[in-house]
């Protein structure tokens, strides 16, 4: 039997291949869109990919079904509430799905979403206790699905978490202790709010461990699953209707094509974004004006997603030799608009200096000097809501990243302001936002919270909640 678990950091999204290694059948679980990996291991294998199953309509990424099953051939199969407008298989509860020895069970878990299976994995049918199950969006390592994603049609997120309980304490929970965790998300997923670091456990581990799965009553489960969650990031609805939907396959061999200083600039007086992927330091010593910066070397395509709308072209300004890193990392969300990249960025910026802008980055020594100096300066932190527990700066209003654009008119365009998340790397991307919406002086903490921390300033609210502006 293969298990083969591959996990994308970036977006903490984990996706699975499981094959029977003497009939060389296989299946791909809830895989990501650049499909390469899945390719090569089961060419290494002599597998053949005859399935592509889906344990929920994914929110969070695009997934790589259309593309697995137009290289391969494998059909694609969700639970059997999920509609299409490709077609698709739908898998009942209880149904074993038989890979020569290697078997698969389907469990209807729904809860995350109404759709929601995990799949019960034997290395022989018989056996009395599995290999492993993998749990989709429902149970995470350290946490468990979060049930307010979806809005409408009696869908609340009370009525979600009584199915999320009853799917956990009847399907889940009554596996064998021995019995692998393999979910689909880790930590920094926005699926959940305390998901860790590891990426698969036990279900025994998690009995024991798992603060969602503690004794408790069914309304107490409610109560506990349905505050606090993390704010939903803006491009996931856009991304829930795009697995559902036919669209365009992502080429992931190709580069944009390389675009000059004009074409560069019609485009953007056209409407595009220009997207600066260069780390926060090199942005601030100089970019094109009115660029956003957000980092290919961090959650690249997700905060990507939090500032920049869906469908709007976007013009890359990469270090060479990774346009098409950032490409494929923005088509994993769906972002496929990318008109091109700026060629020779650097030379253009020694070249055309009235086109260039530097950014404002201060010390933390620089913002305490700058709060006793001018009392009107506002401190916007971006940081989650349980990054807080962690101590804030006094004063500050905090808007989350992935609530910025919706939350913009709360804030004075005139007003100087410092934004800092927690290490220096949100911040630049909210800062170079709002310098791009019309703000007169915005500057970014070097270091974050962090740094200011190490100066012994911090201050460390009963109640982190109570300063929240925003939910």
């Amino acid at each position: 039997m293969i298990v083969q678990q591959y996990y994308l950091s970036c977006l903490s999204h984990a996706s699975y291949l499981i094959a029977d290694e003497n009939a060389r059948r296989a299946v791909v679980v809830d895989p990501q869109r650049d499909i390469s990996a899945y390719l090569a291991d089961a060419q290494q294998h002599g597998l053949r990919i005859e399935r592509v199953i889906e344990t929920h309509i994914h929110a969070d990424f695009v997934s790589g079904h259309l593309e697995l099953a137009d290289r391969t051939g494998a059909t694609i199969w969700y639970g059997e509430p999920a509609q299409t407008e490709f077609p698709i298989g739908h898998l009942r509860h209880g149904e074993r799905i038989s890979l020569g020895e290697v078997e698969l069970e389907v469990r209807a878990t729904p809860g995350h979403t109404p759709e929601s299976i995990s799949l019960v994995v034997y290395e022989h049918p018989d056996d009395p206790i599995p290999q492993a199950v993998l749990t989709g969006d429902t149970l995470f390592i350290g946490d468990v699905g979060r049930p307010d994603l979806l809005a409408g049609d009696g869908m609340t997120p009370e009525r979600m978490a009584r199915e999320l309980y009853c799917s956990l304490q009847r399907e889940l929970l009554t596996l064998p202790d021995q019995t692998r965790v393999y979910p689909a998300h880790g930590a920094g997923s926005a699926c959940g709010r305390s998901l860790s670091s590891e990426t698969s456990s036990t279900i025994g581990e998690q009995r024991r461990n798992n603060y969602a799965l503690a004794p408790m009553s069914e309304d107490e489960f409610v109560a506990l699953v349905t505050e606090g969650q993390p704010v939903r990031p803006a491009y996931f609805s856009f991304d829930a209707r795009l697995n559902r939907e036919r669209h365009p396959l992502l080429s992931e061999d190709q580069p944009p094509p390389g675009l000059t200083l004009e074409a560069v600039r019609t485009l953007q007086g056209a409407g595009a974004v220009v997207l600066d992927t260069r780390s926060p330091a090199d942005f601030a010593n100089g970019h094109l004006r009115g660029a956003l910066n957000v980092g290919l070397q961090g959650r690249f395509a997700e905060y990507a997603g939090d500032v920049i709308p869906p469908e709007q072209p976007i013009v890359l300004v990469c270090d060479p030799g990774t346009e098409l890193e950032a490409k494929v990392r923005l088509g994993r969300i769906g972002f496929d608009a990318v008109a091109g990249f700026l060629s020779d960025p650097i030379q253009v910026f020694l070249d055309n200096p009235s086109f260039v802008e530097r950014s404002s980055r201060l010390t933390a020594m620089e913002l305490a000097d700058r709060l006793a100096a001018l009392p009107d300066v506002v401190v916007l932190d971006v940081r989650n809501r349980g990054e807080l527990e962690r101590g804030v700066i006094p004063g500050h209003v905090h808007i989350p990243l992935a609530a910025l654009v919706g939350q913009l008119d709360e804030l004075d365009p005139t007003a100087p302001t410092v934004v800092h998340c927690a290490g220096g790397y949100r911040s630049s991307i909210a800062a170079s936002f709002l310098v791009a919406h019309g703000f007169h002086d915005v500057s970014d903490l070097a270091g974050g919270y962090e740094a200011w921390a190490l100066m012994g300033r911090a201050e460390q609210p009963d109640d982190p909640t109570k300063l929240v502006l925003s939910s």
